[in-house]
């Protein structure tokens, strides 16, 4: 997936591998997207399956930058916090097709942090995010902070 941010590989950093080293924002607004978990809309859990709850959680993140104007196109930033690091490692390859039918090859500034425990104690993945959604995107918000509500 391509979009109107500038994906920057730093030389002398490791090739990247499912993340960007840096992104360059286009103008625009930013929106800054509080912390998704594999939850339904009823904030059930249903599964202790990663993939699914990535699916999941991906998938929120997703309806909550629909309902800010955005695509996934738009996102720059990710941190993904899960509970066990090891199990996320050993099934990367589920990870990755759940991240590619939410998101394509769009891979953004990303980091995966391993935390002791989440506020939902059935939840083992949740997901930040920031998104800049570019000023050539038509919306009934204001781009010009002077410009007023």
């Amino acid at each position: 997936m391509t979009g109107p941010h500038e994906i920057v590989d730093a030389e002398g950093l490791a090739p990247p591998i499912g993340f960007a080293h840096a992104v360059v924002a286009a103008p625009g607004r930013t929106v800054f997207l509080g912390g998704q978990i594999g939850a339904d809309q009823h904030g059930e859990v249903a599964s202790p399956d990663v993939p699914e709850q990535l699916d999941r959680a991906l998938a929120n993140l997703v309806t909550a930058l629909a309902a800010a104007g955005g695509r996934p196109e738009h996102l720059v930033w990710m941190q993904i916090f899960v509970t066990d690091a090891a199990t996320y490692r050993a099934r990367l390859e589920d990870l990755g097709r759940v991240w590619r039918r939410h998101l394509g090859r769009h891979y953004v500034a990303t980091a995966l942090l391993e935390v002791s425990a989440l506020f939902d104690p059935a939840a083992r993945v949740e997901i930040m995010g920031i998104a800049v959604i570019p000023a050539t995107v038509g919306s009934s918000r204001p781009t010009d902070p002077e410009a007023g509500p």
